[in-house]
């Protein structure tokens, strides 16, 4: 009977080594670590393009549908693949204040004529942020969405005779609505200005262009100095600056008569922008080289109308990804 014992004792502690060794290997082996899901990278090429269309008689037309349009880049057809109701997407504005000499005389009617412009074309989910052009770009009002701010803003500028660096002003504006504006807005800089240049060092109007094609921004512009800058080179010269910088993307550049016209050209670019189609279509382009690729839209079935839109815009050098899991 004891060696009985002694021998299930002696079996006992064999088994015991045998199972702590087993333990001890399980412990000691690398174990497996638990696997990430797999990031798939989705990419897009969903180009957006704002679109004006107005009549023979200036005014907006809103009762097209996203068939009515011919989007071209490069010369081949691309298929309209969205279209946001007109006037619904949010819009980002950078507002560029001329304070320096060359306005000085009609400094106070045109901050009027620009306050009343922001009550009637900010809406609730619509972001200002307000510019000063003088010797040197500043930035008077932060991006807001509430426009009391930005009058107060304005009201507190004052005119000057300095000189003006008007390029680094418009290009300062342009890199801040780049920075803030939210995916998916409208982004449009509306400039008070003569245009003209004396004190720029950064940039000239073919940078400056392709600051707002990059930015994807829509520039307007009132010049307030009348029909007598046709006496002046230079004045002339800074007129045909801003024209070329609104037909290159899409707006308008204005040379009222009367300065009392100033609150008419607000209010028709006022409800340009609220009736202005946001066209989207996927680029058949699939290089993301950073080049210039040439847009041309159109309304073949009414050929009266007038279509405005950015002439191109330059592909990104990174794709933009979204990661799913």
């Amino acid at each position: 009977m004891r060696r009985r014992g002694v021998y299930l004792r002696v079996l006992f502690c064999i088994a015991a080594a045998f199972l702590g060794r087993g333990i001890l290997s399980r412990a000691q082996a690398p174990q497996p670590q638990p696997q990430e899901p797999a990031i798939i990278r989705v990419t897009s090429n969903l180009v957006m393009v704002p679109v004006s269309v107005t009549d023979q008689a200036g005014l907006a037309v809103k009762d097209l549908r996203a068939a009515d349009f011919r989007i071209e880049e490069d010369g081949e057809a691309e298929a309209v693949a969205r279209m946001d109701e007109p006037g619904t997407t949010p819009l980002e504005m950078a507002l560029l204040f001329d304070v320096s000499g060359s306005v000085h005389g009609r400094f106070e009617f045109e901050r009027q004529a620009a306050s009343r412009f922001l009550r009637e074309v900010l809406k609730p989910k619509d972001a200002v942020t307000v510019f000063a052009i003088g010797r040197q770009p500043r930035r008077i009002q932060e991006r807001t969405v509430n426009v009391q701010s930005a009058l107060q803003s304005l009201a507190a500028l004052e005119a000057t005779k300095e000189a003006t660096a008007f390029f680094d002003s418009l290009a300062t504006g342009i890199h801040a609505l780049h920075n803030t504006a939210p995916p998916g807005t409208r982004r449009v800089a509306v400039v008070v200005s003569d245009g003209e240049d004396n004190y720029s060092t950064e940039h000239d109007l073919d940078d400056t262009l392709r600051e707002l094609q990059h930015a994807d921004c829509l520039f307007y512009a009132i010049n307030p100095s009348g029909p007598s800058i046709r006496l002046n080179r230079v004045s002339l010269r800074g007129q045909k600056g801003l024209e070329r910088l609104a037909a290159e993307t899409g707006g308008a550049a204005f040379l009222p008569d009367r300065l009392e016209e100033l609150d008419a050209i607000f209010t028709r670019i006022t409800n340009e922008l609220q009736a202005q189609y946001l066209l989207g279509y996927y680029s058949h382009n699939q290089k993301m080289d950073g080049g210039f690729r040439k847009i041309a839209v159109r309304v073949p079935a009414r050929p009266e109308l007038r279509v405005r839109a950015r002439q191109g815009y330059y592909a990104s050098r990174h794709p933009e990804s979204r990661a799913s899991r």
